[in-house]
């Protein structure tokens, strides 16, 4: 089952806030009245019937365990929605399509301001900051399943002739070059790759590393990208779903630039991958 995460949060944010809110509004002053009626009969009295009255005074001023949770947990599930809906957000990278830049077990940040300010759950844009460019390693919406949010290289914007041929990129005419023939050894969930050509292929301006298994056939063809929709790939190219098979994908599905690896855990691996926490995301 899909979980929506940014409906759930909004959806408690909403709940607490109104609690809260009630409970200001309504609750507290009917139990301040309450209490401060009780305070007038301990004028004048003395010993244990007085200790009697401040104690019933301490219950009925005492939050509703509900409200003191929901005054407790308003602010934080806030900051938390604010956070992941307009600045970062974290994802974990389940497949190996975007090896060797990205591994099975990265757990990436995400930059949600990138490509403009859009509200959560509806994802409408309200303020425009940037757009995607050639290169940048994004997040976005997969068009068939908007439930599920994929990670690929922009490879074509809008209104680029995109072509691949024999393993090779093609951007209006003008081959994506690509160097090296040194032999990648895979560890980990990404073993099966293992034995494939890693290469620095020279994106027009954007160099990154991409694999190529020569001995896997991959769909091939020309493509031309509509207004506002962009064409993305998997670095790992014989090994990727991408814009090859289904398409292009709306602006209104981008979710942000990957920006950095914060952990890697493979449990296929040795664990922990050191060596990877920090990274930059090229």
């Amino acid at each position: 089952m899909d979980f929506n995460f940014p409906a759930i949060m909004v959806s408690a944010v909403f709940i607490t806030g109104i609690i809260w809110a009630t409970d200001a509004m309504l609750w507290a002053p009917k139990r301040r009245a309450a209490a401060g009626a009780l305070s007038e009969q301990t004028t004048g009295t003395a010993g244990n019937q007085s200790e009697s009255l401040s104690e019933a005074k301490e219950k009925l001023l005492k939050e509703p365990v509900l409200v003191e949770y929901a005054r407790s947990l308003f602010p934080v599930i806030l900051a938390v929605l604010v956070l992941r809906s307009f600045l970062v957000e974290p994802f974990r990278i389940p497949s190996g399509s975007m090896m060797p830049t990205l591994l099975v077990g990265d757990f990436i940040l995400v930059n949600k301001f990138a490509y403009g300010v859009r509200l959560p759950v509806m994802n409408s844009k309200i303020i425009s900051i940037g757009e995607p460019e050639r290169g940048d390693v994004m997040v976005f919406r997969y068009p068939k399943n908007p439930s599920i949010d994929y990670i690929k290289r922009v490879i074509g914007l809008p209104g680029d002739k995109v072509a691949y041929y024999n393993k090779q990129v093609f951007i209006n005419g003008v081959p994506a070059k690509q160097e090296g023939q040194e032999s990648y050894q895979g560890v980990g969930s990404g073993v099966s790759m293992s034995g494939a050509k890693l290469r620095v292929e020279h994106l027009l301006g954007v160099d990154h590393n991409i694999l190529i298994d020569e001995g896997r056939g991959t769909i091939e063809g020309e493509f031309t990208v509509p207004e506002g929709q962009y064409f993305v790939m998997g670095d790992n190219r014989d090994n990727s779903n991408d814009s090859r098979y289904w398409g292009f994908v709306p602006e209104e599905n981008l979710v942000g630039k990957a920006f950095m690896i914060w952990m890697n855990w493979d449990s296929k691996a040795s664990g922990i991958a050191w060596d990877r926490i920090g990274s930059s995301i090229n």
